[in-house]
């Protein structure tokens, strides 16, 4: 699957997180309700990392999602496209291994990972096939992924509602908090137009994974999917 990135080239969508780099937490706290953080701890039990493994957190923008993985003792690269998004990650956490990469030829050798792992950033890639394929190279056999990603809620009229925030609330708070609100419009729209939860699953297994689940948080806004290395 192909995706343009609703009309934007890669560097102008990395151009766009440069942009909104410096309050990009703040702003995601904001935006979720609080609910950020929780999605973060779901995260990082299910990535159960331990000392002296590998993983590999992509799109981790300034690396607050790669914390709680170095916190355990593990070797954790945050990965992303964002120039923007490394430099301030490298001001706030300069001893992490942060690394410029895209995520469809990661700079990375084959099987080098017990886990690879990203945070509402998949969607965001122009080519998500390749970048589920890139993923399971670096991964060394028996490894796992980990995916969070905005999907579906599964509740009718719930999903109703969320719908009409993501589009009609989002943006006059994006204003409020953000320095690059256009870029939050552009992210509502690429919630909506993102697969829902068994479409993704059958791309991880397109690309390869075995053993792929899910697990629905806060009623479906988000989804944990997992899948295994052969």
């Amino acid at each position: 699957m192909t995706r343009a990135s609703l009309d934007k080239q890669p560097h102008e969508v990395a151009s766009m997180f440069d942009g909104v780099a410096a309050n990009y937490d703040l702003t995601n706290d904001v935006l979720s309700l609080g609910q950020a953080r929780l999605w973060r701890k779901e995260v990082a039990k299910a990535v159960g990392a331990r000392p002296a493994q590998k993983v590999l957190d992509l799109a981790a923008g300034t690396a607050t999602s790669s914390l709680p993985f170095a916190a355990t003792g593990a070797y954790v690269v945050p990965c992303d496209f964002s120039l923007g998004m490394l430099r301030e990650g490298k001001k706030r956490n300069p001893w992490l291994p942060l690394t410029a990469g895209d995520a469809t030829k990661l700079p990375f050798k084959d099987d080098v990972f017990d886990t690879v792992t990203i945070s509402f950033g998949l969607r965001n890639v122009q080519d998500t096939d390749a970048a589920l394929r890139e993923l399971y190279r670096v991964t060394k056999p028996g490894g796992q992924v980990v995916i969070c990603e905005f999907s579906q809620p599964t509740w009718a009229p719930f999903r109703t509602v969320y719908m009409e925030y993501l589009m009609r609330a989002l943006p006059p708070v994006a204003r409020a908090v953000s320095s690059n609100p256009d870029a939050y419009v552009y992210l509502a729209e690429s919630i909506r137009e993102w697969p829902d939860q068994p479409a993704l699953a059958a791309l991880l297994q397109k690309a390869g994974w075995s053993k792929v689940a899910w697990r629905d948080l806060s009623g479906g806004i988000v989804a944990l999917h997992r899948g295994t290395k052969k």
